[in-house]
């Protein structure tokens, strides 16, 4: 995939995404620089300006990992958050961080712990807390 997807995140993600950076070191999150990186390029606007599309933290998306042709349904988390319902994915999982700012039909190459990467494409935002009018969860 040579053109990465335009990116939107609420400002109250991205303060919040690097609070928790800055208290995590690089070998507990070995995806802290992808992250970052797409955190740096994303268009950032006030969680009362988030397309109702996009999938923003505690944002339940059906999405497709394209190389196993599955299909998810997740909650995108914060680590504190994570539950063994197997319904919650963490920001800090790398699909999470792939879903993070996509919109609705979006795909991206994301890479592996490891190595290799993994696509994923976005099928629906099923729910979206800026869209239900919750901006402080």
């Amino acid at each position: 995939m040579s053109m990465k997807p335009n990116l939107v995140i609420s400002s109250l993600d991205v303060e919040r995404l690097e609070k928790l950076l800055d208290s995590i070191s690089d070998k507990t999150f070995p995806g802290r620089d992808a992250l970052e990186a797409e955190l740096a390029r994303a268009e950032v606007v006030e969680p009362t300006d988030v397309p109702p599309t996009v999938v923003t933290m505690n944002s339940t998306v059906r999405f497709e990992v394209e190389s196993s042709a599955e299909t998810f349904q997740l909650t995108l988390v914060y680590p504190k958050d994570v539950d063994t319902s197997g319904q919650t994915i963490s920001i800090l999982a790398p699909v999470g961080s792939a879903l993070l700012g996509l919109s609705q039909g979006d795909e991206i190459e994301w890479p592996k712990p490891g190595g290799g990467t993994l696509r994923v494409r976005i099928k629906e935002v099923i729910y979206q807390p800026e869209r239900a009018g919750e901006y402080h969860r």
